[in-house]
Order: C-alpha cells, then structure tokens, then sequence
C-alpha cells in the first residue's frame, strides 16, 4: 500500500483587483475523484495545508452544472464528507515527504490565494521535484511552482507543464478582474514551457516525475496516471 500527500489549499477567499473577496477553496471534482480512485485501490492519503487548517470546498464545484448532473454534485459531496483525512490536515511545515510515495495537489481557485505565496508548499515541491517520486498537480493548484522561485529563479524553469488557461479563466469569468493569471505567470515567472488542451477537456503533461493537468476534468486521468506509477 501507497501513502500519497495531498497539499490542499486552505484559502477561503481570493482577493480579486478590485479589492473584492472572491469565495473560494479547493475544486470539489479534483479533490473527490482522485481521493475516491487512491483509495478504492488500497492506498492511503494524507492531506496538508498552510497551518493545517480545514480546507473548505469551492461551493460552486457542488453546483449540479459544475458536477456533471445532481447525481453527480451528490456523489462529490458523498466522498467529501466520509474523507476522514480532511478534518485532521496535517500542517505543511510539519510534513515529511520521505513518508510518502507521491504527492497530489488539486485545484480551485484557493491556491492562488495560498500556495503560490507559501514557503513551506514551495519548499515541499522543490524538494518532491528533486527526489523522483511523483508530484501530480492539477488546474490552479500549479500556482504553488510561483513559491519555489529563490532569487527569482524555479527548479521549475524549463519543465513542460499544464495548467488551467487564460481561456477558461476567461470563460468563468474571472480573467478581467484576476490580478495575475496562471497561464502568464507560469510561463513569465516561472520559465515553465506551457502547453495546452482543448478548453474544459482532459488534458495532462508528463515531465519526469512531474504530472501536470489544465483543468478540473483532467483531475481523474491524472490519478489514473498516479495508480499505474504507484501499482
């Protein structure tokens, strides 16, 4: 059996240019498929984020639109609510990836909020980046490559990479009111060489043991991709 981090977001608001607080957490779809597929194969997860508070879902990824259907938004909120690992997160600064055999961050807009400024995130993806086991990471939550930067330089630099588009922030509307987006800063700040998807389509990049994926449908084929690494 596998133990598999996931660095969750703790962020329960994202502050947009006009000084407004967008609500906001972790994308339900891309905590709850992953945690659902490690887990029904045996393995065990583990969940850490900034000061180990309680990470709060994006209530808009319960939304029946967002979810595939009601019975969809009911199955996302089954998972969420039995995840035991959830109400006792580990904080990140107490981590020990030589615990773990893979590290897993979902998305949502909340790591733009936290992981892309927090130490201890960029510390623990530098360091799971350097070790070769796998670093799987999804949609926003490759925001937390902004925090390796050290002099303003990533060991992220150069890497190929995914991650959700100026399009589908464009598409929720939020790309005019963003004080930064990820696709420009990814690419600008961090050196990564971007590449992209169709919009809201399954679409991952493999570099080494980096896994990246552009948006919440793209969560399941990166915990597929996780399983057949860690069977």
């Amino acid at each position: 059996m596998a133990k598999v981090l996931f660095i969750v977001s703790g962020a329960t608001y994202w502050v947009l240019k006009d000084g407004t607080r967008y609500a906001t957490g972790y994308w339900a779809e891309e905590f709850a498929n992953p945690y659902k597929a490690i887990t029904d194969a045996g393995h065990e997860v583990v969940v850490a984020t900034p000061g180990g508070v309680t990470p709060n879902v994006d209530m808009m990824s319960l939304r029946p639109a967002m979810a595939g259907g009601e019975q969809g938004a009911l199955e996302l909120e089954a998972i969420i609510r039995d995840a035991e690992a959830m109400r006792r997160p580990l904080k990140l600064s107490d981590v020990r990836l030589e615990d773990y055999d893979a590290v897993y961050l979902p998305g949502g807009h909340g790591p733009m909020s936290d992981l892309a400024f927090d130490a201890d995130a960029g510390r623990l993806l530098t360091a799971q980046l350097a070790s070769g086991r796998p670093l799987a990471i999804v949609c926003h939550a490759p925001a937390a490559m902004l925090a390796t930067r050290i002099h303003g330089e990533s060991p992220f630099k150069g890497r190929k990479v995914t991650g959700f588009t100026n399009e589908e922030e464009d598409g929720v509307g939020l790309s005019s009111r963003a004080t930064w987006l990820l696709e420009d800063d990814l690419k600008d700040k961090v050196g990564v060489e971007y590449s992209r998807g169709e919009t809201w389509k399954p679409y991952m990049v493999e570099d080494g043991n980096l896994i990246t994926g552009q948006n919440p449908a793209s969560a399941e084929v990166l915990a597929e991709r996780l399983l057949q690494i860690l069977a």
